[in-house]
């Protein structure tokens, strides 16, 4: 179900996201240019000048698909290369149904899980992600703070999983 809102920038239309992109950020619509460069802006941070593992690229898909992004956005992932992108040119055209919501502190806590997929995070993640957080002057304390976010959410999924006995170590 689309919304008929438009993007007040670029008069593209606003289309309806998932429950879950409502309840776990407040957002009930963006444009699918949004969803595109959101992602795109993501692989770009992962890959860091290569490309983004396998692992990271499932997370991405994984997590795009729960958001909303309709197939055809998704698609584009997989073809699009990420070396040489403009993460600032890329942010500026992610428009949502909420103006007040910023798109760099968002990117770099989903680039976080991303580049925390594939389990290199600590020597190699942490550094791209610190690198586009300067590139889209997000603000070091805000970086400290999605980090020990992100910790939180997996420590408590952990906890949730031994409670339930479905932890597989």
């Amino acid at each position: 179900m689309s919304n008929q809102n438009t993007s007040p920038a670029t008069d593209e239309k606003l289309i309806d996201v998932s429950d879950f992109a409502r309840t776990e950020y407040g957002l009930s619509a963006a444009t699918q240019n949004a969803m595109l460069h959101y992602g795109q802006a993501l692989m770009a941070i992962a890959a860091a000048g290569g490309k983004a593992s396998p692992k990271e690229m499932q997370w991405l898909v994984s997590h795009q698909r729960k958001f909303g992004a309709p197939d055809e956005i998704i698609t584009q992932y997989h073809a699009y290369d990420p070396n040489g992108a403009d993460l600032n040119a890329l942010a500026s055209d992610t428009m949502t149904d909420v103006p007040t919501w910023s798109a760099a502190p968002s990117l770099m806590y989903h680039a976080i899980q991303m580049c925390s997929a594939d389990g290199n995070y600590p020597t190699k993640g942490r550094a791209r992600v610190q690198r586009a957080a300067k590139t889209m002057g997000v603000p070091d304390d805000v970086v400290l703070t999605l980090h020990a976010l992100v910790e939180m959410e997996t420590a408590t999924a952990q906890m949730r999983k031994a409670l339930f006995h479905t932890h597989i170590l």
